[in-house]
Parts: structure tokens; C-alpha cells; sequence
């Protein structure tokens, strides 16, 4: 079953296009990641599907049901946690979880009982009683969570949150996902950090520009690219002949020296390293070090797009939104 289903999305902002006929598919209990460098419209994408942001074109259909502003019915059946923390200074972590929990569940007992398990789910059980501006960033970044999934939601939207936290904080909120989709919940789950999207995603959707520029699986992404294997050597000097000589090899894409680094990109499939290890052999240089890796997303990104993952111009700019991100209110969907 399809959970999510967005056809042929536009949505500008004067003359610029933030969401380029934007299409998108997430099934049920996947975690879907959505990948790209800033203001490439990952953010417009949600605020859309949830109707937070008007649009010009296309259809947006949740659990199989058209979405609206006012279809609240679907709204109870969604969970946010957006990209700024959004809390309450004033209230403390349980007090902040109830005040969310309620624009879902009215009753108090029962939102008691869940209050207490986004707490537990989370491990704030020490903090419940401390008010947000004495949380540190991880702690917070947690809260948010708590806030966003305390009505045990089917569908929960992670816009990029592990922004400005410390490893042992992210490795925690993703292992946190990833328990909320064994416990039956469907993610869409934005990002930068290639890594992350690596680790927990299902399917991987490269936006660039407001619009999908690869999708599939992170092994079917990787096999879009010549790239196979990406080698660095640790060595002294490289002289030009040798470079050359490598360059020449069949089974290398690329190589080029920097410092103290040798770095050599070769093609799927072959023995690259050792025929790299050859050629260095036959002029007489021994290596220091020597790494070996598959490519990465960001080598993806980089082969399809001819831009970094992380740098990104603006050009699909999520202009306008993030006042609306940070704001409580989002929560709610009003």
C-alpha cells in the first residue's frame, strides 16, 4: 500500500521553482530517505504533503486519501519532527509532550499512559521535569522527537533531525527510527548527511533543484556510476610519468595527487588495486598506507548532479519555510 503518493508537484516562489513536477512514492513501513543538499526543496516537499504550504500543481494523496488542509482525520494519523526544534521554553519535557499529545488525544488518561512512553522511548526519563532551555542540544533534539511521535503516528516525517548534535545523540535518534518502523510506523526521513540515509533507509531519493534526479536503493544508486571502487594511497612523490601510467590502466576512471595522497578511482569489476600497486611498484614506490572503498552517495550525487551533496546553490531553495518549521504549531497541521 502506498502511504505516500505525490504526482507531478510544482510549487514556486515568484520566479523561482522550488518543487520542479516532483514526484514521489513511499510504501508502507519503509523508511524513505530524502537526500540532498540544502534548498534543494526537501522541506517544501513535507510542508506541501502536509498542506502546510499551498501549491501550484499536481496531487497529494496520503493512506490512499486525498490531502487538505482541513483533512484532520489524516492529520491524527501523522507525525512531525521538524527540522528546528520546536518546544515550548516555558513548559517542562512532560509538559511539552502532553501539550502535543492533546491535539491528537483527548483523553487524559490515556495521553498520561503515552506521555510516559514517548519519555521511556526516547531516555528522558531523568529530565521530565526539566524545562528545554536546560537540555543540551542531543537532549532537545530528543524532546522534539518525543513531541512529534507521543500519538504513535503511522506516518512520521524526520526533516533533518540530528542537525548540530553530538555522535552518541544521532546514533541514538536513528536507532529510535528504526524501532518506531518495527513497531509498524512508515518514515520519510530528510537529509544531508549521506551516512545516516546509508545506515537506516530502505529506498533514496536524490533531489537536486526541486526535483528527483535518483531513486532506488542504496546498493542500486551506487551501481548507476562507473565508479566501483575508490582507492588512497599514503605516499611521498608521485612522478608525472607514473600518474600517467595509472590514467592509462583500463580499469581506472581517474587519478590525481594531492599532498601527501594518491588518489585513484577505478571501474566496477577488474582488480584495480593491485594493477594500481603495479604500476607504483614499477617505479619504485612503496606505499606508506593504502585505503579501499566502495563509492558513496555523495560520489552518486557528485557523478549525477556534477555538484557536492552538502554545498548546494539555493537554487531549489526552501525559501519561506523555515519560520514555519520552527513554530510549535506545526505540530498541529493548523
Amino acid at each position: 500500500m502506498a502511504i505516500v503518493s505525490v504526482r507531478n508537484l510544482v510549487k514556486r516562489y515568484g520566479e523561482l521553482t522550488a518543487l520542479d513536477h516532483f514526484d514521489l512514492t513511499v510504501e508502507q513501513g519503509e523508511i524513505f530517505g530524502l537526500l540532498g543538499p540544502n534548498g534543494c526543496g526537501k522541506t517544501t516537499a513535507i510542508n506541501c504533503m502536509l498542506s502546510l504550504l499551498a501549491y501550484d500543481k499536481g496531487s497529494i494523496e496520503l493512506f490512499g486519501e486525498p490531502m487538505a488542509p482541513n483533512r484532520y482525520d489524516l492529520k491524527r494519523r501523522i507525525g512531525i519532527v521538524p527540522q528546528q526544534v520546536a518546544v515550548f521554553d516555558e513548559l517542562t519535557v512532560a509538559e511539552n509532550i502532553d501539550a502535543f499529545c492533546s491535539l491528537y488525544i483527548s483523553n487524559r488518561a490515556e495521553r498520561r499512559r503515552l506521555v510516559n512512553e514517548a519519555i521511556a522511548f526516547v531516555g528522558l526519563e531523568d529530565f521530565r521535569g526539566f524545562r528545554p532551555r536546560k537540555l543540551s542540544g542531543g537532549l532537545l533534539r530528543r524532546l522534539n522527537i518525543a513531541c512529534g511521535i507521543a500519538h504513535r503516528p503511522e506516518l512520521i516525517f524526520f526533516d533533518e533531525p540530528t542537525v548540530a548534535v553530538d555522535p552518541q545523540s544521532r546514533n541514538a535518534i536513528l536507532q529510535n527510527i528504526l524501532r518506531l518502523v518495527d513497531a509498524g510506523a512508515t518514515v520519510v526521513y530528510t537529509s544531508h548527511y549521506m551516512e545516516e540515509v546509508e545506515q537506516i533507509c530502505s529506498r533514496v531519493m536524490i533531489m537536486d533543484r526541486g526535483r528527483a534526479v535518483a531513486e532506488g536503493t542504496v546498493s542500486e544508486l551506487k551501481g548507476m556510476i562507473d565508479v566501483g571502487e575508490k582507492i588512497t594511497l599514503e605516499v611521498e612523490e608521485v612522478p608525472a610519468r607514473t600518474l600517467e601510467a595509472l590514467r592509462y590502466l583500463p580499469c581506472v576512471l581517474s587519478a590525481s595527487h594531492r599532498g601527501r595522497e594518491l588518489h585513484v578511482a577505478c571501474r566496477h569489476g577488474g582488480n584495480g588495486l593491485t594493477e594500481v600497486l603495479e604500476v607504483l611498484a614499477a617505479d619504485g614506490i612503496v606505499p606508506v598506507r593504502v585505503f579501499s572503498e566502495p563509492p558513496t552517495l555523495n560520489d552518486v550525487f557528485l557523478a549525477i548532479t556534477g555538484s557536492d551533496l552538502r554545498d548546494g546553490d539555493g537554487s531549489g531553495a526552501d525559501t519561506g519555510t523555515s519560520a514555519r518549521v520552527g513554530d510549535p504549531s506545526v505540530r498541529s497541521g493548523r
